[in-house]
């Protein structure tokens, strides 16, 4: 090989986030005559960014709003960018959400409103339902960012408690021509996941929702819980004539970061072995299987043989027992360090393509075979660490988190294991 193989790595995930950029994606899902005016709204880790690829590119009016998560700002100046918090919303979130739907409420049929969403937008577009508060939305998604619950079903609670997901933003927007695109960051690439769906028809229930937080042992105030069994909190459902001029195009996906991967590791002539890109499950149960499938590859060269790159994406999630830091990829990490015990000729890396790793200041961690060693030494016992869910101290305490800052896009979960002949 002609590369060092935790500069290989690196290669491989600044191609997959260089793939997902809106730079190079957006213009060919935008109408052919740009001379037009347009009102532009959006929400997402990538929405700044996006804007900024639309300020760039429009030729005629331009005006609007997106919100994006602290520090993910892009210069942009038709567009105004506000930041606010995520994944826990704040009440910068709450007023933006309000603006937003004041402003597409009242368009004509002729007016054109360009909607900008990606993974983050859910939080940070937080417009609770009428009767409840922004507490009330804060305090159930933390519950939820603990109890291991799935992305779909976080977002099947949260369009149900909210003034403008679930297809609301579109409908409030009728009779005006709206044009959506997205960065996906959920398995499957389902419109109705991203961002909770502001802009499409919803097929989850408010029954479901409230089956959700039971099924998760989340106490809710009883006016939530009021609000969740009135027929009013139902989002918009598919037929609703209110989305009949709305529509929504996949600007980049999880697949297209792992394609992009998947072409820098051959170009190497390193084989790659893509799991996919929809991986869901507790990071540390994820990391045994992607640790398996190394071991085998080392041992019985199956179902590939060294040197080859086991590639995966998705988004795993963490049930938090401890009080340790870290997100859901350094977790990841540190599960599948223990799992190799420094087997060797295995190089590993594990990153969130949004550079942020839950709400820490790292994307992920990487790991080589001499780190078992320089763990031992320094007294550091995986299983401790991650007991107690602190991935980000046992990384940060060997000098192997990846510290990026924001990309601003997001294409979830970014995961690459090479395994090189001994």
């Amino acid at each position: 090989m002609d590369i060092h193989p935790q500069e290989l790595l690196q290669q491989l995930f600044d191609s997959a986030v260089a793939a997902a950029l809106p730079k190079g994606n957006l213009a060919e899902y935008l109408p052919k005559d740009t001379r037009q005016k347009a009102v532009v709204i959006g929400a997402g880790k990538a929405a700044a960014s996006m804007a900024a690829e639309l300020d760039a590119i429009w030729e005629g009016e331009l005006s609007g709003l997106v919100v994006t998560r602290y520090d993910h700002g892009a210069p942009c100046e038709r567009i105004e960018i506000i930041e606010a918090a995520h994944p826990v919303p704040d009440d910068a979130g709450e007023r933006v959400g309000r603006r937003i739907l004041e402003l597409v409420s009242g368009l004509g049929e002729n007016d054109l409103v360009i909607c900008l969403l990606s993974g983050g937008g859910s939080s940070l577009l937080s417009l609770p339902a009428p009767g409840l508060t922004l507490s009330d939305k804060q305090a159930i998604n933390k519950a939820l960012l603990r109890s291991g619950a799935a992305i779909d079903e976080m977002n099947c609670v949260r369009k149900h408690l909210s003034a403008i997901k679930g297809g609301r933003l579109a409908a409030a927007a009728y009779p005006a021509r709206l044009i959506a695109l997205g960065i996906s960051d959920v398995p499957g690439d389902e419109p109705t996941v991203i961002a909770s769906g502001p802009t499409v028809a919803d097929p989850t229930t408010s029954a479901q929702a409230l089956a959700i937080l039971d099924s998760y042992g989340i106490e809710v105030a009883s006016h939530v819980r009021a609000w969740l069994q009135n027929p009013e909190s139902e989002t918009v459902k598919p037929g609703d004539e209110r989305l009949s001029r709305a529509e929504f195009h996949m600007i980049a996906t999880p697949q297209d970061a792992l394609d992009a991967a998947a072409d820098v590791a051959m170009s190497h002539d390193i084989t790659p072995l893509v799991l996919g890109d929809c991986i869901e499950g507790e990071s540390r149960e994820v990391a045994k299987v992607h640790a398996a499938i190394a071991k085998q590859i080392v041992k019985c060269g199956q179902p590939i043989s060294a040197p080859c790159v086991i590639l995966s994406g998705g988004e795993t999630t963490v049930t938090i027992r401890g009080n340790g830091r870290g997100g859901r990829n350094s977790e990841f990490m540190l599960s599948l360090f223990n799992e190799l015990k420094g087997l060797k000729g295995v190089y590993a890396l594990a990153a969130d393509t949004d550079g942020i790793d839950g709400v820490e200041d790292n994307a992920g961690a990487y790991l080589t075979p001499e780190l078992y060693r320089q763990a031992d030494v320094a007294g550091l016992k995986a299983e401790d660490y991650l007991a107690n869910n602190d991935s980000y101290g046992f990384f940060s305490r060997l000098g192997t988190l990846v510290e990026i800052g924001p990309t601003r896009t997001n294409v979830n979960d970014f995961r690459a294991i090479l395994v090189l002949p001994e």
